[in-house]
């Protein structure tokens, strides 16, 4: 993969109730993705990124809600989620150290 995709296939961490849960009982981590990142692209970027061993990937394409505003009807954007297995005895810490 080249390096400049790398960074742009991970949009950051998907930081929620349901991605603490599974991360506390699976090892899985839950990441927002563009559109167009494929599983061994997603696989790729966060094994070079946090030098971590990657054992499965799944993703989900989640559909913007449509909401009611002032101004009528609008809508929000569409997400891509992977869902990442580390191998065992691996983990990811997101709290910088200084």
């Amino acid at each position: 993969m080249i390096g400049e995709r790398i960074y742009k296939v991970l949009l950051g961490p998907h930081i929620s109730e349901k991605a603490t849960i599974v991360a506390e009982g699976n090892g899985q981590y839950v990441f927002r993705v563009t559109g167009d990142a494929t599983k061994p692209e997603i696989k790729q970027a966060i094994e070079a990124l946090f030098e971590v061993k990657v054992e499965s990937v799944h993703t989900l394409n989640q559909k913007g809600k449509t909401k009611r505003t002032v101004r009528g009807l609008g809508k929000r954007k569409d997400v891509k989620k992977a869902y990442v297995r580390l191998a065992e005895g691996q983990e990811i810490d997101f709290m910088v150290a200084e």
